[in-house]
């Protein structure tokens, strides 16, 4: 098969979709594998350790794309992106359809097969792909909620885990994933009080068990939240539901129970946030201020780290591409129920029921 792996050209985003080890790999397997020019750069990764790994060098995106029968990204394809897409092309990546229709109905009218990373499901409801940069979001969340509480960005002014004679910041996680873990466990790290909030009986106990005493967990109902807001310097939003939009578990009216320069972090922007005020922003300019509270919605935080991204999601994301590879789209769903659930769109079909339902086309 051949593989391309184009240069994301979203806004500030660094990272790409294979590493040079990921390419070896590849190769190995007697595929050809064409990279963009300094695709890798951003992540530390240069053409020459591409075509050492057995890579060749294209200049062009449109050149990438015209002559791969899969293509292995980050991110979703952008409006520039979408008449290079061929009919029958296997495009595997992060879509996140459910957040925009216009994508949506773009990889429709392609024809092409779209394997979305983030619904890529085992069995026991993980959601193997989306790990690692859930894990990489939530611990940068702590980082640049930290960040935005400091005064001179328009914060509250509140230091995380306080001093002696100064009791630490409060922090509210809402949803106890792999995100809310994170989160949590990187305030706790930094000295903060901790509520990490969840539907989920079973996940709080697991969070009960594994975290210090400063990490208190609570049943996520709309009274509590309203009630926790009021006293939250930073506001961390982790929740997901699979391949369908988040739910706004704080709106707009909320806000005005909050501490002035109170910071939010909405990591389910991807998804359409779970925050009614979340609007995606970029690294270039990530903030935006509602009734005085600091909202950071970057759609795409790990970017901001990109070597430490693109390795964690290469690490995963390979035995993916290999068995795509060495049995064609159709076999390599067949024999794998794992990455049959990550198929979203087909030859102008969608397949997967919650973008249906995200868009009501019932």
């Amino acid at each position: 098969m051949i593989i391309g792996v184009p240069k994301e050209i979203k806004n500030n985003e660094s990272r790409v979709g294979m590493t040079p080890a990921g390419v070896f790999e590849l190769t190995k397997n007697n595929h050809k594998v064409y990279v963009q020019s300094d695709a890798g750069f951003g992540s530390g990764f240069f053409n020459d350790d591409y075509i050492e790994a057995g890579a060749l060098i294209l200049e062009t995106i449109e050149e990438v794309y015209a002559i791969s029968d899969m293509i292995v990204k980050v991110k979703e394809p952008i409006e520039s992106e979408y008449a290079l897409i061929k009919p029958d092309q296997v495009i595997f990546t992060y879509f996140h359809f459910a957040s925009s229709e216009t994508l949506t109905k773009a990889m429709i009218d392609s024809k092409s097969v779209c394997i979305a990373y983030e619904t890529v499901e085992d069995d026991d409801g993980s959601l193997p792909l989306l790990v690692p940069m859930s894990e990489v979001a939530g611990r940068m969340a702590i980082q640049q909620g930290a960040k935005y509480l400091e005064k001179p960005i328009k914060g509250r002014g509140v230091l995380l885990g306080g001093v002696p004679g100064v009791p630490p910041g409060k922090v509210l996680v809402l949803g106890a994933g792999i995100v809310g873990i994170q989160a949590a466990k990187m305030a706790a790290g930094l000295g903060a009080h901790v509520t990490i909030m969840d539907i989920n009986m079973k996940q709080l106990r697991y969070v009960n068990d594994i975290m210090p005493n400063h990490v208190v967990t609570e049943f996520s109902s709309q009274y509590n939240i309203r009630k926790r807001i009021k006293e939250a310097d930073l506001i961390i939003g982790g929740v997901l539901i699979k391949g369908a939009k988040a739910p706004k578990l704080i709106t707009r009216d909320m806000l005005k129970d909050m501490h002035p320069g109170a910071v939010i972090v909405d990591v389910a922007v991807d998804q359409g946030g779970c925050i009614e005020t979340t609007k995606p922003t970029t690294h270039e300019d990530p903030t935006f201020i509602i009734d005085d509270v600091v909202h950071y919605c970057v759609a795409n935080m790990p970017g901001a780290v990109p070597y430490t991204s693109t390795v964690a999601l290469t690490n995963v994301t390979l035995p993916y591409v290999l068995r795509l590879a060495n049995q064609g789209w159709e076999q390599a769903c067949e024999n794998d129920k794992t990455l049959a659930k990550g198929l979203n769109i087909v030859k102008g079909e969608v397949v997967y029921k919650e973008i249906i339902e995200a868009f009501h086309w019932d």
